[in-house]
């Protein structure tokens, strides 16, 4: 191992070291007082009851762990937006699980709570796998209620997906396990089953100091809607636990008896690991994000038996299409090269460039993939396509449409993986969040943004300078320095991953060696929802 290798090495553990710091800060939620408050109730918190809920030593992934992150301040925060989304299996079964986080703002919705939620929905959905809420929230965060309340994709929009996923057939078992009030009170209730702990949860669509205010009518909470009245009287739910475990058990009964699936039909064959050392990552990947390294060799050390049989090898070389397997299940990767690389003609082409060959190259794989039922991984490093008069004569636009027609119309699930840079057009072209990816992920080392911190810092410093002289201001060495600095720090905060992360741009921050399992749960979501789309890329086709 040369120096450089020890030196990167040392720089991406770091940044996995930071990962894992941040995200023991996420797990606390609202804090550690509030979660003694909540235990001293009888009940458990958000993460307690899905860890519970979950098959022990099986795997899980989190979706969204860091939404919200450094947002809503002026508010007290609202860490992981206030609700732990998780993907993992009980009795068995691959489910998603979605549960209110009661310590954080009495799990009351804020706008990227809501965010969450239509995420969860969504992967459930685009699957079809059986969704689980763990219901224990305050509603809508009436002082932002203008931004969570009226619109398209807002807290509305959960119950039509209800309705849709009931229609699909897609199963929806609630358990209410604390609050559940106002228009709330529809999520469980439009589920396929519901069920109310005892004592601690209760559902209404007004409390009774709003039932008092509106008609006068004095009643306590627990008469007007808890257990007993819903289990016995209303009929609203149908089945009544003693305490939270003893709904979480219920639910393992009830999800333990849903019947088979129809699949997709992906193909999965023995889980091999990859025979290069997956830790190798850290050493190869650079600590400058404009450093050449060879994907190649990051390919290896995610892919069964470090087997990838390449797809138009000579051809194209800034981007990486090939054949792979991934704990058993076929993939096609799509990976950006950030080696400076030689075509046959003897010119040399930047790495993380996408010119018109490597467009051509990965439009006719993803096709091909399509064709086979194969579905797609996209490795991302890339910072755009080709300019210049070299390539618009040569019809990058075109190249680059084709490309983009390509992923759009793709019928194959897709997940997307940015290691490092997703800047621009090739953050579209390589399967950003805009293309539907199934799961979208980031490495610690990512960048998601328009252009470079360097190079938009540029272009804004001469916005900003030119507005300035135009006001008469001098603009020394010293100062043009210092208001580089500012608006360089400035953007390099929103290009970073937790930036994208804590906006749900992405699905997580993971540490890199988490991404086979990512991708393998993945296709075994996808592999719940049958291809029905033929693959047709339309005029461009042509």
């Amino acid at each position: 191992m040369d120096l450089n290798f020890n030196k990167n090495e040392d720089h991406n553990k770091l940044l996995v070291s930071d990962l894992r710091k941040r995200f023991v800060k996420v797990k606390l939620g609202g804090g550690q007082k509030r979660i003694d408050k909540h235990h001293e109730k009888g009940k458990l918190t958000a993460r307690e009851r899905i860890d519970y809920l979950l098959d022990n030593n099986t795997k899980s992934i989190e979706i969204a762990a860091f939404a919200g992150e450094d947002m809503y301040i002026e508010h007290g925060g609202c860490p992981s937006g206030g609700v732990v989304v998780k993907i993992g299996y009980i009795k068995g079964k691959q489910c998603i699980v979605v549960a209110n986080d009661a310590t954080v703002k009495a799990g009351a919705w804020f706008p990227i709570t809501g965010k969450k939620n239509l995420r969860a929905q969504e992967i459930a959905i685009e699957n079809k796998i059986p969704i689980i809420y763990l219901v224990d929230s305050a509603g809508v965060y009436l002082p932002m209620q203008d931004e969570i309340f009226p619109d398209k994709e807002h807290f509305g929009r959960i119950f039509r997906n209800n309705a849709i996923m009931s229609s699909m057939g897609i199963t929806q078992i609630s358990a209410v396990m604390g609050s559940c009030v106002a228009g709330g009170a529809y999520l469980p209730i439009m589920s396929d089953e519901a069920m109310i702990v005892d004592k601690t949860a209760s559902i209404f669509l007004a409390g009774s100091y709003l039932v008092k205010a509106a008609i006068g009518e004095s009643i306590d909470n627990e008469t007007l809607g808890g257990a007993t009245t819903h289990c016995e009287i209303s009929g609203v739910t149908d089945y009544k636990a003693k305490d939270d475990k003893d709904a979480l058990d219920k639910l393992k009964f009830i999800v333990d008896k849903i019947g088979d699936f129809e699949k997709a039909g992906f193909s999965k064959t023995e889980a091999f690991p990859p025979k290069e050392n997956e830790e190798d990552i850290f050493g190869i990947l650079p600590r400058e994000r404009n450093a050449q390294y060879d994907m190649l060799e990051i390919i290896k050390r995610l892919v069964d038996n470090s087997e990838f049989e390449q797809y138009k090898e000579g051809y194209g070389k800034t981007i990486l299409t090939g054949y792979a397997r991934i704990d058993g299940w076929a993939v096609g990767i799509v990976a950006n090269q950030r080696n400076l690389v030689k075509t046959k003609k003897g010119e040399m082409q930047f790495g993380g460039v996408i010119y018109n060959d490597s467009a051509d190259k990965a439009t006719r794989f993803i096709a091909n993939c399509n064709q086979k039922k194969i579905p797609l991984v996209f490795l991302q490093d890339v910072t755009g396509f080709m300019v210049g008069s070299k390539s618009e004569h040569g019809g990058i636009i075109k190249d680059g449409a084709k490309m983009v027609n390509a992923v759009s119309n793709s019928v194959v699930p897709k997940f997307t993986i940015i290691i490092g840079n997703s800047y621009g057009a090739g953050n579209y072209a390589m399967c950003g969040k805009a293309y539907d990816p199934r799961l979208i992920v980031a490495w610690p080392s990512a960048e998601l943004a328009v252009m470079s911190g360097n190079s938009a810092a540029k272009v804004l410093l001469q916005i900003e300078t030119a507005s300035l002289k135009k006001k008469g201001e001098e603009i020394t060495p010293e100062k043009e320095k210092a208001l580089f600095d500012k608006i360089k720090s400035r953007y390099d905060k929103q290009i970073s991953p937790y930036y994208a992360a804590a906006r749900i741009w992405t699905d997580a921050v993971i540490n890199p060696l988490e991404t086979r399992t990512w991708i393998s749960m993945g296709i075994e979501a996808a592999n719940h929802a049958p291809i029905e789309k033929q693959f047709n890329m339309g005029v461009l086709q042509v």
